[in-house]
């Protein structure tokens, strides 16, 4: 997430304190960095699924009894693929619905887009994290967590640059600087409460008062052009 913060800030600086920048030049600069970011996420895949696979697997007492057969991967792919594009078609009509529903309770749309639409398209994410915390597995809830906001970073984010760039519908991380304020708090809160491996409900209480307050700075903040 560190990695994140340093991707979106340097775009971010270089049109901040740059007279005259073309925005080609940030395009190409985020096309760059989107690259970087693409590659840096293979090597988490690489790191988790073959070099140190050893760190992600279970005890070998917890696996005594369970079928040890290969899964039949292409089958499985194939399952994902099409549940994959199941979510994007609904993700479509979500979104659509959403944005004819804002619009009605006159919500403004930077909250929609950046609070409503996350908590909404996550629910079944946020309800595994939440069910694997209260059995007090909370490493496993922690990495759900984490887990899809590197993939948004590392990955996803970066493929929306490149495709943005290729369709001819630019698209770059140089963020306004609230955005980045935002982003940038929200990671070293993260950080900082799970850094000594130990949780409380107070902590939990203090994040989602950080969250509450995010919410309402985002509510309350004036729309930015080119985001309604």
């Amino acid at each position: 997430m560190n990695l994140a913060i340093v991707a979106i800030l340097l775009p971010t600086a270089v049109q901040f304190t740059s007279s005259g920048i073309g925005e080609q030049t940030i395009q190409n600069l985020s096309v760059a960095v989107a690259i970087v970011l693409i590659l840096v996420y293979g090597s988490t895949l690489l790191f988790s699924m073959k070099t140190h696979a050893y760190l992600y697997e279970l005890g070998e007492a917890a696996l005594e009894g369970e079928d040890r057969s290969p899964p039949k991967l292409w089958f499985w792919v194939a399952i994902l693929l099409g549940i994959t594009l199941g979510v994007a078609v609904e993700s479509e009509l979500l979104v659509n619905s959403l944005e004819a529903a804002t619009k009605e309770l006159g919500l403004p749309t930077f909250f929609t887009g950046v609070i409503l639409l996350p908590i909404i398209g996550n629910a079944a994410e946020h309800a595994t994290a939440v069910t694997v915390a209260m059995k007090n597995k909370m490493d496993l809830s922690v990495s759900v967590a984490v887990g899809s906001s590197l993939q948004i970073a590392l990955f996803v984010a970066p493929v929306l640059v490149i495709a943005g760039w290729l369709l001819g519908q630019p698209m770059d991380l140089d963020l306004q600087p609230f955005e980045l304020v935002a982003i940038a708090v929200a990671v070293w809160v993260a950080n900082s409460i799970s850094s000594d491996g130990r949780s409380n409900w107070l902590e939990g209480t203090l994040l989602l008062a950080t969250y509450v307050i995010l919410a309402l700075a985002f509510y309350f903040h004036p729309a930015i052009t080119g985001l309604g």
